[in-house]
């Protein structure tokens, strides 16, 4: 893969919590304006690995490059003013404000605050559901609902790569459709997804790339396609069978 089809490069980190070590020489390209998936067994970084990109992790050794600028060890503002946007696992909304303040506080990073009224109404287009609710308390919404919210506020920010841990856990078949169709419709407009999800199987089938972490180290990169068709991924890595992975 040439430089310029990576958005981000990942060599060779190092990292952890206290003195253990989780991410264990780490390294990966992630394609611009592509869905990659990272799939492993419990405990093998992906989440860990996610922190360290957005600068909630420090990185002991290793670099990290994001659109061709050196961001080891950046703090998470410094990431987010780059161009990524983390939305991580659980709810990270404000459930006792409404619909319209939970998104205005996804805008107050932006520099010049005059253009977020714009940005605002071209949310609102994008999800007619939140201009629906727009005066209702988030608290009120449904999970996938409060799920589109959080993907809705990172997009305030015109984001590059979204960073995206668990995006299913806790909804209903149908709306893990419709956020994984967004997902995709926002990677036809040029944003880039890295994604870790518990249904490996699904979430690699509308993916174009995978990366299979195991005790920190990248054991697999390779296209989704032939993740889903590499008989040992399920025998090394999911119990025989895709569909039952833990992310």
């Amino acid at each position: 893969m040439s430089s310029s089809d990576a958005i981000l490069a990942i060599d060779d980190i190092y990292a952890g919590y206290g003195k253990m070590t989780i991410l264990n020489g780490t390294t990966a390209r992630i394609r611009r304006a592509a869905i990659t998936t990272v799939i492993g067994p419990n405990g093998a970084g992906k989440s860990t690995l996610f922190k360290a990109i957005y600068g909630l992790l420090p990185v002991r050794t290793g670099s990290i490059t994001f659109d061709g600028r050196a961001t080891t060890n950046f703090q998470p503002r410094q990431i987010l003013d780059a161009g990524v946007a983390y939305i991580p696992q659980g709810r990270n909304i404000f459930p006792e404000l409404s619909v319209r303040h939970n998104l205005e506080l996804g805008g107050v990073a932006l520099p010049d605050q005059s253009g977020l009224g714009e940005r605002m109404e071209r949310i609102m287009q994008r999800f007619p559901m939140l201009r629906e609710k727009a005066n209702t308390q988030a608290s009120t919404l449904s999970g996938g609902q409060q799920k589109l919210l959080e993907v809705a506020r990172g997009l305030l920010l015109d984001p590059k790569l979204i960073l995206i841990d668990e995006p299913s856990i806790g909804l209903s078949p149908l709306m893990v459709q419709e956020v994984f169709g967004i997902l995709k419709d926002l990677r036809d407009k040029g944003v880039t997804i890295l994604l870790i999800e518990q249904n490996a199987k699904q979430a690699l089938q509308m993916s174009d790339y995978g990366l299979v972490l195991e005790q920190g180290q990248t054991r697999i990169e390779d296209t989704a396609a032939n993740i889903l068709n590499d008989p040992r991924i399920a025998q090394l890595f999911l119990g025989g069978g895709l569909a039952a992975a833990s992310a």
